[in-house]
């Protein structure tokens, strides 16, 4: 065990520096820098025929979750991270994006550092209310499956049940584990108060009209909903 104890204190050192930097005051052009980020992720997991989320899942989608990670560690493992959310409106419509943390801590063999970018299609209402809660696993509290995209995959997927969520990830192709390697997420309410100047909180943002979207978050929201028509 002693051999392994300077990397174990290296990471909790590195991960209370991360902790230090989520809990500083965030200034908005770096949310704004987030935002572009997330949307970027978007579009790159639409571009390849291996990763691109089909347009029936996307139509019928209630919810999107696009995640930016990195993860480092040696023996103990620390993840950081934002994602942004943005939900359907029982009037169809698609909601202003809302930001929140990506994060954990992990025991295990494991070395490097690699950036893991993720999108989740949330398909059912009760899912997506998992993003209301102070601190949420979809992996643990739903069912979810790899985005498949060979016709081979589809055909197969098709005899399956149904999942809560469909994961898309940039740095393994077709398939992450349904435990969902993104971790616990929460509701960022510094980044949101700060970004759209207001002091409402995620249910408020997602499902009402009180928080009017300033023209920074028109550019995800609009390509949102032209993917999902």
């Amino acid at each position: 065990m002693k051999k392994f104890l300077p990397a174990i204190l290296c990471v909790a050192a590195l991960a209370s520096a991360l902790a230090a930097r989520a809990s500083a005051d965030v200034k908005r052009s770096t949310l704004v820098e987030r935002l572009d980020t997330c949307e970027a992720i978007l579009q790159d997991v639409q571009s390849s025929t291996k990763t691109a989320i089909s347009p029936e899942r996307l139509r019928n989608a209630r919810g999107i979750v696009i995640v930016n990670q990195v993860q480092a560690g040696f023996f103990v493992g620390v993840k950081d991270g934002y994602a942004v959310a943005l939900v359907r409106r029982p009037n169809g419509r698609w909601s202003v994006p809302a930001f929140l943390n990506a994060g954990e801590a992990s025991l295990g063999f494991q070395a490097g550092v690699k950036a893991i970018n993720t999108v989740l299609v949330i398909m059912d209402d009760a899912t997506v209310r998992l993003l209301l809660n102070r601190r949420f696993n979809f992996g643990a509290e739903a069912h979810a499956e790899a985005g498949i995209r060979t016709a081979e995959a589809e055909k197969v997927t098709r005899q399956l049940p149904s999942a809560n969520v469909y994961v898309y990830t940039l740095q393994e192709g077709l398939y992450l584990s349904a435990a969902l390697k993104t971790g616990y997420m929460s509701p960022n309410d510094d980044a949101n108060r700060v970004f759209y100047n207001t002091n409402n909180h995620l249910p408020e943002l997602l499902y009402s009209d009180w928080v009017q979207p300033p023209p920074e978050a028109h550019y995800i929201m609009d390509y949102v909903t032209r993917l999902s028509q």
